[in-house]
């Protein structure tokens, strides 16, 4: 009997996914997308798939699609989720998602239960291969009878080397606005006991350059808040629990000034009346408009007209007469528009995953340093790395689900190995696999 699918949005990352769900025989694919061309094609006329136009605001059509199907995929902003969640406990159809679950999300588990259904969130890279790489150590060092004192994993979506040909580091493979954001975010973990934590403006100030062997040197800053997973991943004996994320050198100081520019601020600006990026910044820091905008501009984030950070701001277009986007009204999506613009992975090019977690363990007579390392690159003019690694976990949980290899209810990440076990298996099918090693302390 055909099983039917709706999968909600038609981003940059989706189209592994779609195409692994086409190739199963009783499956049958609609991709809902306000804008219907990038779903189209992606389905490419695929017997077994259509694409239709959605406003996710139109809700007597979102219920009618949900209703209609024997699964849901949103991957529509997260702000959605809980919205499609309600739908589909309402019409008792189980549904997953690759974003952070919410705590309103969390809040629907007793509902998803009593309606006999799954809502699986956090099943993509990072939330989802991270927790299921993580898991599949941190069960085994248990069962081999060890403590695991120290945990550290950490992720980065970044160009690959040949690629990284701008003086950020940095190119979009995903969208750009949910990395700004990101760079917003308070950070919380646990380090030798005690909880660290620190607000958003000062995320890009605790960093560390970290060498990941056999790939490169990255800075590291901390991943939202990591104090959850002591809990979560059952790490009761770890005194350092820490979450982070991966750049290439030069981009937390970078994004700190951007921050102190005032360029991540989300909200209008009732009292600008100018018409460039130049103009805009010249605005934020309330400088004079007979000076030169580098040196003002310098003196305000107490640097050099030479330093690098400095450069980079100039080469990125916020001191020039570049003219400022009419659709937008605020700062972060004026830079929104001009890092796309500058800083977009094209077609040709590779971008690189990599991901490493680090444990410290304690054994009854011995005491051992684990490392478990994956890294993964895009095809040029195909997938890139970004989207495999995130859409491909979730279109294997579909046909688990689908096919009644997954029995849970409720709502649940991918820590548990009835869900991580062949999902991590059928990746390293796809060659996305981990390398470990292990060194005795």
């Amino acid at each position: 009997m055909e099983k039917k699918i709706l999968v909600l949005g038609a981003g940059l990352i989706s189209r592994p996914m779609i195409r692994y769900l086409l190739e199963i025989p009783d499956f049958y694919v609609t991709m809902a997308s306000r804008t219907v061309s990038k779903a189209e094609k992606i389905i490419d006329n695929h017997p077994r798939g259509k694409a239709i136009s959605l406003n996710v605001r139109d809700e007597n059509l979102l219920e009618k699609l949900i209703s209609e199907s024997d699964l849901t995929v949103s991957l529509l902003p997260y702000i959605y989720h809980v919205k499609v969640a309600k739908i589909c406990i309402k019409h008792k159809i189980p549904m997953v998602t690759t974003s952070y679950v919410s705590d309103d999300m969390i809040a629907l588990d007793k509902e998803a239960k009593n309606a006999g259904i799954l809502i699986l969130n956090e099943c993509g890279l990072d939330p989802g291969i991270d927790h299921m790489s993580a898991m599949i150590v941190i069960h085994k060092i248990e069962k081999n009878g060890g403590k695991i004192l120290s945990f550290k994993s950490s992720t980065g979506a970044l160009p690959a080397f040949e690629t990284n040909n701008n003086p950020f580091g940095y190119k979009f493979s995903w969208a750009p606005r949910g990395v700004l954001l990101a760079s917003k975010n308070p950070s919380k973990w646990i380090e030798n006991g005690k909880i660290i934590s620190y607000p958003g403006e000062q995320l890009f100030e605790n960093y560390y350059i970290q060498d990941v062997p056999d790939i490169g040197s990255f800075e590291n800053y901390p991943n939202r808040n990591s104090v959850p997973y002591k809990d979560i991943y059952g790490l009761k004996d770890a005194h350092t629990v820490y979450r982070g994320t991966f750049r290439m050198t030069g981009w937390c100081e970078t994004f700190r000034k951007i921050a102190a520019l005032g360029w991540l601020n989300e909200k209008p600006l009732s009292k600008f009346k100018g018409k460039t990026y130049g103009d805009l910044t010249r605005f934020l820091i309330n400088a004079k408009s007979d000076e030169d905008l580098i040196i003002s501009s310098a003196r305000f984030l107490e640097l050099t007209t030479y330093s690098t950070v400095i450069k980079r701001l100039e080469w990125l277009g916020l001191f020039s007469n570049e003219t400022l986007p009419a659709d937008k009204d605020n700062p972060l999506d004026y830079l929104n528009v001009i890092t796309l613009k500058k800083m977009t992975l094209k077609p040709d090019q590779r971008d690189m995953i990599v991901m490493h977690h680090e444990f410290i363990v304690n054994y009854p007579t011995k005491k051992e340093f684990i490392t478990s390392t994956f890294i993964d690159y895009g095809i040029p003019n195909a997938d890139s790395a970004i989207a495999r690694t995130v859409s491909l976990p979730a279109a294997i949980a579909v046909k688990m689900i689908l096919k009644n290899k997954i029995n849970l209810r409720g709502v649940h990440i991918p820590v548990i190995p009835e869900i991580y076990n062949p999902i991590l298996d059928e990746l390293k099918q796809m060659n996305i696999k981990f390398k470990e090693k292990v060194t005795n302390l």
